[in-house]
């Protein structure tokens, strides 16, 4: 699939960039450029430690901003593939700092777009999250207004070959700010801080996360969302995984949390399918032919008031499961 073309990854140095770049390099050995697109110059130099020029010759690191369109435009050219990670992603400092927050995830989309347009790339695929469902905090409400554009963006493509999709998923287990990490740090403190202990997420592995990323890549007609079917746990289960002799104080939510997450809400029950391994919600006005679509990829409706949250999920990891999970995919407990 992407042998002989260039794919660029903007937040290429998150932890998603890295495993999509590991996972490229190792499937793809004959990609003609992977293109590693971010702001911090530190965390290019410990990547290129990982995957050195040397050993992997079609890859490129370049510093830029999202919010430096002429810098993506230059980035962008002779692109074939975009995977856009880049964004603010921590709750709390998108309260306390808004207009950095709108300036990246808003801003930054528009910049992604615009380039995409302006430079031939064929195939866009935005990483969203859950938080942009219903959402109650900025971070949320900025990466729905991303989501938007993106999904919109298919209809200003005019005759052009290019198709944007997005991906949305949960909480991707190991990485960085997420709660485990957070948690096997602490715990050598011997106290683990629960935010609510109703509280409930939806995980997924970062090798899951990148495998729903090149299916839309593969697989995209243009304007998809699509969501993994994935399990949920409960906040109190993760901390007895890891640290079962530990303290664990109840200290409340921090400012716009949820105490579930959603990934699709009843209202858009009315658009969305699902095709098996993924549900996806659908533009209301496709630029393709629904039926054809449908049959391409057995897609079937889903019932009217469908609704998908971590809390009333019919998957939820169990302490033991969870244990398992961590050591897998995070790293040993012992």
């Amino acid at each position: 699939m992407l042998n002989g073309k260039s794919v660029l990854i903007t937040g290429g140095t998150g932890s998603l960039g890295k495993e999509l770049a590991s996972t490229i390099l190792s499937k793809w050995p004959d990609v003609k450029r992977l293109i590693i697109f971010s702001r911090d110059e530190q965390k290019q130099f410990q990547m290129a430690q990982d995957f050195p020029v040397e050993k992997y010759p079609s890859i490129r690191y370049f510093i830029g901003d999202v919010r430096d369109l002429e810098r993506l435009k230059r980035a962008f050219n002779d692109v074939d593939a975009v995977v856009h990670a880049a964004a603010m992603k921590h709750v709390h400092i998108a309260e306390y700092n808004p207009d950095e927050c709108v300036k990246t995830n808003i801003g930054g989309a528009e910049n992604v777009i615009k380039a995409a347009l302006s430079c031939g790339v064929k195939d866009v695929v935005a990483l969203s999250t859950d938080k942009a469902c219903a959402p109650i905090n900025l971070y949320g409400a900025t990466k729905l207004a991303s989501d938007k554009l993106f999904i919109a963006a298919n209809n200003i493509r005019g005759k052009q070959d290019i198709r944007f999709s997005v991906v949305r998923y949960g909480n991707v287990m190991g990485s960085n700010g997420s709660v485990i990490p957070f948690f096997m740090k602490k715990r050598g403190e011997g106290v683990l801080p629960i935010t609510d202990s109703r509280m409930t997420r939806f995980n997924i592995s970062l090798e899951d996360g990148v495998a729903m990323v090149l299916h839309a890549l593969e697989n995209a007609w243009g304007g998809e969302l699509y969501v993994p079917k994935i399990p949920s746990y409960r906040i109190t289960d993760v901390a007895e995984a890891i640290g079962p002799e530990c303290e664990k104080p109840e200290i409340g939510i921090r400012p716009g949390e949820k105490i579930h997450e959603e990934m699709i809400t009843s209202s858009d029950s009315f658009t969305t399918y699902d095709l098996g391994n993924y549900f996806v919600i659908l533009p209301q006005t496709p630029s393709w032919d629904l039926e054809e679509f449908k049959s391409a990829f057995n897609a079937k409706a889903v019932p009217v008031g469908f609704s998908y949250s971590s809390g009333s999920n019919d998957s939820f990891l169990s302490v033991e499961e969870m244990r398992g999970e961590i050591e897998k995919h995070v790293g040993p407990l012992q």
